[in-house]
């Protein structure tokens, strides 16, 4: 493993160089902002709405995407996956000769949806955090760990690019980890899906169902089993699981021991796939099917590849937002809710409309407030 920090950094690499961030959502902002203070020129490429508007806000240079790639040496695209083909295709010509192409997720790379000209360097770095903590981190003089993969380098300069990049966001603070296209996105889409989000929720409300059904008072359980879980991740995030094991009581020590294994167990882990099969991510989403298979994930170029090519099928998105209403009309988000804020909770919202776009690769996860479009 290679771990690298700022010593590493060829401080020559971008120097000069004009740098097009493409999008200015989340992670966007954040690189855009962090470059700029960080002594590049940065121009930020995004339709005119609410992201111009905000980026003009923030005191950056604004052009459409045609317009913001010209002559740019380094185009980062900050746009969400799902958009980034089209938006591809549409820059493909326009992006100056030997440029640098850049990636915060190699999603689209990995699954060849994307195909760069031969003559870019294509690189990878992807912040291990979210965009807000990315620039916050930034600005207190720290910085977010970050992921670098190099997939093209007629240049023979590719590595050098991208450290002097990541050095711009503040990523060679908290360290560089050198990887692939394949790895970071495998793991990335596994750990979102099988641990941090889909099975993190279910172990949190099948824990408050449990309490509840057995007389206890709601708000009490949703203290024990959400509510406390980010005393517990600080510790996790701080030291391990050994600075864990310093700050907690010795029955939850007992429990991290003999309870831990008998709820996520051999069964558990027979749900996900093992390395032999890891090149698999719910199919289940493109075919619209309710039902999950004996895996949690199947093959990338039946799922998500498939989702790339054609966009979610309809009865895929109709079994998406029914999932999502039924969990947050869930009791345990609703005790969370009225808990924290005195309130009772508003039902679940009705399914968003569709955002201002054209291609076909739009899917309803995208309209959201974070991933609008009108953000790329």
């Amino acid at each position: 493993m290679r771990l690298y920090s700022q010593k590493d950094v060829d401080k020559k690499a971008l120097r000069g160089a004009r740098i097009a961030v493409l999008g200015y959502g989340s992670q966007g902002r954040a690189h855009a902002l962090n470059l700029r203070d960080s002594g590049y020129d940065v121009v930020v490429g995004v339709r005119k709405g609410d992201s111009w508007t905000k980026a003009k806000k923030d005191g950056l240079q604004v052009m459409e995407p045609r317009t913001a790639v010209k002559g740019a040496q380094l185009v980062a695209m900050l746009v969400p996956d799902l958009t980034q083909k089209p938006l591809y295709a549409e820059l493909k010509t326009l992006l100056e000769k030997g440029a640098t192409l850049l990636f915060a997720h190699g999603f689209n790379i990995h699954f060849k949806q994307i195909k760069p000209r031969k003559d870019l360097d294509v690189v990878l770095i992807a912040p291990k955090g979210p965009g807000d903590l990315v620039r916050r981190q930034y600005q207190q003089g720290r910085g977010v760990p970050c992921l670098m993969a190099v997939a093209q380098n007629p240049s023979k300069r590719a590595k050098a690019k991208a450290l002097a990049y990541a050095d711009g966001i503040g990523g060679t603070r908290g360290g560089v980890l050198e990887t692939s296209f394949a790895e970071e996105t495998e793991t990335d889409l596994f750990g979102e899906q099988a641990v941090l989000c889909g099975g993190a929720t279910e172990l949190v409300v099948k824990g408050y169902e449990t309490l509840v059904e057995a007389g206890y008072q709601p708000a009490v359980a949703y203290y024990e089993c959400l509510h406390e879980l980010k005393l517990i991740v600080d510790l996790l995030h701080e030291g391990g699981i050994t600075k864990m094991h310093r700050f907690i009581s010795e029955t939850a020590k007992y429990g991290d021991l003999t309870r831990g294994p008998r709820i996520v167990n051999k069964a558990t882990k027979k749900e996900m796939p093992h390395r032999n099969s890891a090149r698999q991510i719910c199919a289940p989403m493109d075919r619209g099917e309710q039902r999950r298979p004996p895996q949690v994930f199947e093959t990338v170029e039946s799922g998500f590849g498939a989702l790339h090519r054609k966009g979610w099928r309809p009865t895929a998105r109709q079994n998406a937002l029914a999932g999502r209403r039924r969990k947050l009309d869930h009791p345990c988000p609703r005790a969370h809710y009225s808990t924290r804020y005195g309130r009772p909770m508003k039902s679940s919202p009705r399914r968003p409309t569709r955002p201002r776009c054209s291609t076909s690769t739009c899917t309803w996860f995208m309209r959201s407030p974070r991933r609008r479009l009108s953000a790329c």
